[in-house]
């Protein structure tokens, strides 16, 4: 995994890249502040960051939360030298992932890049799941909207205005939401034609 390294303490950058190494990983940077991190994300294809809490320029949840409104979301495991409760609402609030608190070791490392790589996955599944939601609704309405106008301008029943999309999908091997597309971008085609009836 490409993970992308901010510490400003170059002591505590050296050892976690070593220690990412170690792990199996592929340590990008480390960034000394959060310029820097920003920079390096949109340079290269980190997979997860590994971010300081306090750096200079941005802190490790502002560069979070700026690489996200850049298009550049991963999983953030956030590694600080401070407890402070106020701190772990604020990581939680900006969708941080896994949150360690100095000293850290290897075996604390590695579970909370597994953490954070699954909760990342499981959040993206979540996400997927409610855009294909809101196409399913969209795709809905639009038929919905289609087969009143079928209704209107060749008074039809229904159940025949959408037999008649469903055929005319079928025969054109589109999707009846496309069709109906078709239909309602015609719209002006069809008004005449109720007037008329």
């Amino acid at each position: 995994m490409r993970i992308l390294v901010a510490e400003d303490d170059p002591v505590i950058a050296l050892a976690l890249t070593e220690r990412l190494r170690r792990l199996g990983h592929e340590p990008l940077g480390p960034a000394a502040d959060g310029a820097e991190a920003i920079a390096l994300a949109k340079q290269n294809q980190a997979d997860l960051y590994l971010f300081d809490v306090e750096m200079p320029v941005a802190d490790g949840l502002v560069v979070a939360d700026e690489l996200t409104a850049a298009g550049l979301r991963r999983p953030v495991v956030i590694v600080t030298g401070i407890e402070d409760p106020a701190l772990i609402d604020r990581a939680i609030a900006s969708g941080v992932a896994a949150y360690l608190t100095k000293p850290i070791d290897d075996l604390e490392l590695d579970a909370a890049i597994k953490l954070a790589s699954a909760r990342h996955a499981e959040f993206e599944e979540l996400e997927s799941q409610v855009d294909e939601a809101q196409q399913a609704l969209a795709d809905r309405k639009i038929v919905e909207r289609a087969k009143g106008l079928l209704m209107t301008a060749l008074q039809l029943s229904e159940q025949d205005a959408f037999r008649r999309l469903q055929i005319t999908a079928r025969e054109r091997n589109l999707k009846l939401a496309d069709v109906a597309r078709r239909i309602v971008e015609q719209e002006s085609l069809l008004a005449p034609t109720a007037r008329a009836g």
